[in-house]
């Protein structure tokens, strides 16, 4: 693997400044922008100036370094390489994922924002017809620089990762590079948004659904070994994994969004038989969740250009909802900043009370954290019902039988900002 020109990550010093509103102006043009390349193939031509996927990535960087020169230099622009061969990359091709670090108080505990740069037609291999890409995924791509565009004007206690990935129609290439380098260069990371396929409202069958957006994630982690996949199920902890979570916690932050759309949280990592570049995080066991719209046009996905018998083919700005996208955006943006602004969420939590009336609490201290929720629910309830804050890595919950509830704990910041919450189980031996 090659790192690129990345920047240290340094202390963020920019005065916080009023929250922004995404701009379904802003968004449509960042789109159109993208769409202007021709082709985001990745194995397009790298270096041609105009278009093709090298081109589309230095504009990318471009804009993160202007957003960044625009709030006294808090984002450091990177890029992140190497090369992938397989069978829809048969001679090898390099890879870059384009990352803007927008700095915090802990340079190594890191939220991610994403999208895939790259875009495709009917043949995965064609690297030359013009494959515009406007929902798959400039709409991402346009959602990480709004995102960039608003929470640059503020300060975090983590780091935020703005990554453009390139060669995830090839083979999940971009995001499997990104998790590798998370873990190689030891992030603790709180928390990856995937955004993908976010900004139409149209569905193959005419149908518009215009008031939510699908949140996929995975309840038992993909990385846990056999035994504590067990351990895990004993507990009734299937529902409230990492990612799971964090789904929860998206969920929650857009019912606070005045005007916003709902997050429809499907139990499932990604939609049927199919995947995504949160995928890779999964498989090293980050917390991760993708974003997709509330239906989707498959004759606006992966299509060369043309009409057939009064049917329209490919993925062209036209077909996008704007406004749609701007609130989708505002889940990202809001999310982004409660999980970046609260410390780290408790690495573990412990309950006990077996033939006991009460329930016993305890949860591993989080450097940094004010303080912590204490979060319970009836067992036959898939949302938190209660809570208690609390100081101290240790609690009793008088009168609640531990037999009939679910505990998870979640860390706090000083101004409330809340971490990811925790499920409590039995202590590990």
């Amino acid at each position: 693997m090659r790192i690129l020109s990345l920047a240290p990550l340094a202390l963020l010093a920019t005065p916080a400044a009023a929250q922004d509103k995404p701009s379904p102006a802003r968004l449509k043009a960042d789109v159109e922008k993208l769409v202007s390349f021709g082709t985001r193939h990745t194995l397009s031509d790298p270096d041609h100036p105009t278009r093709g996927i090298g081109a589309a990535r230095r504009w990318f960087a471009s804009e993160l370094g202007r957003i960044g020169e625009g709030c006294g230099g808090c984002i450091d622009v990177a890029n992140v390489a190497r090369t992938f061969t397989n069978d829809r990359a048969p001679k090898g091709v390099e890879v870059v994922d384009v990352l803007g670090f927008q700095p915090g108080r802990d340079p190594k505990r890191v939220v991610i924002v994403m999208g895939h740069i790259d875009s495709r037609v009917t043949n995965v291999m064609d690297a030359t017809s013009d494959a515009p890409g406007a929902n798959d995924d400039a709409s991402g791509v346009a959602l990480v620089l709004e995102a960039a565009r608003i929470l640059s004007k503020e300060k975090f206690d983590a780091t935020i990762v703005y990554a453009a990935l390139s060669g995830e129609e090839q083979g999940l290439f971009g995001g499997t590079l990104l998790a590798e380098t998370a873990k190689e260069r030891g992030w603790t990371v709180s928390a990856v948004l995937n955004n993908d396929i976010v900004g139409n409202t149209i569905g193959q069958d005419g149908r518009r659904v215009a008031d939510r957006v699908r949140v996929f994630s995975e309840g038992i982690r993909d990385v846990e070994p056999i035994e504590a996949q067990r351990l895990r199920r004993a507990d009734g902890g299937e529902d409230d994994g990492p990612s799971r979570a964090l789904a929860k916690a998206v969920d929650g932050v857009a019912g606070k969004i005045r005007g916003g759309i709902d997050a429809f949280i499907v139990r499932r990592f990604d939609r049927f038989g199919r995947g995504g570049d949160h995928s890779p995080f999964l498989k090293l066991g980050y917390p991760a969740v993708r974003f997709s719209v509330g239906v989707e046009n498959y004759d606006a996905q992966h299509q060369d250009l043309r009409s057939e018998n009064g049917k329209i083919f490919g993925d062209t700005v036209d077909r996008m909802d704007f406004p749609y996208l701007a609130k989708v955006t505002a889940i990202n943006v809001a999310t982004l900043r409660r999980l970046a602004k609260a410390p780290a969420a408790p690495a573990s939590v412990t309950i006990g009370g077996a033939l006991a009336t009460d329930t016993s609490v305890k949860w591993e201290p989080v450097p940094g954290a004010a303080g912590y929720r204490v979060h319970w629910r009836r067992a036959d309830a898939a949302d938190w019902q209660k809570h208690v804050d609390v100081q101290g890595s240790e609690t009793a919950l008088k009168g609640v039988i531990v037999d009939d509830t679910f505990v998870g704990v979640s860390a706090l910041a000083a101004d409330g900002s809340e971490s990811l919450v925790t499920f409590g189980g039995r202590e590990r031996r």
